[in-house]
């Protein structure tokens, strides 16, 4: 694949990738994990807004669906304008249950269809059960798109063998001390997008000395510089927060670009570091 993508197509907030089946998704969307249901996810989620994020990410694990949709159907926002995700929870896998997790999910939201409607970790003695439930629920357009979060290589082709439907997105953790350089290629090779979790490392990409240099010499933090170096390698991201000024600095990422050498240098910190479960030990 590229090592990086052309820098005319990372603009701004409005940004969209095409998945695999025509649907476009934003490049830089708005993580909403660990933010607690009722008024604080509600505040985050209008900043984000307001500050012009179109994709919101959620979970059925993370029990905010309801105050996002809340949000979501209170805003000016077009419904056609903005991106939400959501995910099927690993005690919901299976052909039936999924279909109940679904329609959970969507009542909760208060929407007639989400935009993307994700496995959330790879369950292999229920995979291909789920995946069926995924494939006709993609089918009847109650979900424009389909796709997992931390499927590694051998997850997705066992998922290959039997599905008629690649997924569209790959969402895994992947900042600078994980890098999973083999499996965004095999991402970008098979048509499905990689997106990142976890991109400014929980807040650990400020004690990171490179990161520090190089933001310093853009006049940036470390977090922006992750999160744009994700961003030019072509992985798209959800970075999160309930605070105003770091949701606003976490869009800020479109005015600078970094260089080849800079690239190389943080490629430099992969230490095949997990902050997250195994995909193979977690399910």
């Amino acid at each position: 694949m590229p090592d990086t993508v052309p820098l005319d197509d990372i603009r701004s907030l409005a940004d969209r990738v095409p998945l695999n089946n025509g649907t476009a998704m934003p490049r830089l969307g708005f993580g909403t994990y660990k933010s607690p249901p009722g008024p604080e996810v509600e505040s985050a989620v209008r900043a984000a807004i307001d500050v012009g994020y179109c994709g919101i990410d959620t979970a059925a694990l993370y029990r905010n669906e309801a105050s996002i949709g809340r949000v979501l159907r209170e805003s000016a926002l077009p419904r056609e304008d903005v991106f939400v995700a959501t995910k099927v929870w690993n005690e919901d896998q299976g052909y039936d249950a999924t279909f109940r997790a679904f329609d959970a999910s969507l009542h909760r939201l208060g929407l007639e269809y989400v935009d993307l409607y994700l496995v959330h970790w790879p369950k292999p003695s229920l995979m291909r059960d789920t995946w069926r439930a995924m494939e006709e629920i993609a089918a009847s357009g109650r979900a424009r798109a389909i796709g997992v979060c931390n499927h590694l290589i051998h997850h997705l082709e066992t998922l290959a063998s039997f599905s008629t439907v690649t997924p569209a997105v790959n969402q895994v953790e992947h900042h600078p001390y994980l890098q999973q350089p083999a499996l965004r290629e095999y991402c970008h090779a098979n048509g499905i997008v990689m997106q990142a979790w976890a991109p400014v490392m929980r807040g650990r990409s400020c004690r990171e000395p490179m990161l520090v240099e190089i933001a310093e010499a853009h006049g940036k933090t470390a977090a922006q510089v992750s999160i744009r170096w994700i961003l030019q390698h072509g992985v798209t991201t959800i970075p999160k927060s309930v605070h105003a000024e770091r949701i606003q600095e976490n869009a800020d990422v479109f005015d600078f670009a970094l260089s080849a050498e800079e690239m190389r240098a943080i490629d430099c910190l992969d230490r095949h570091e997990r902050l997250g479960p195994d995909p193979d030990k977690f399910a």
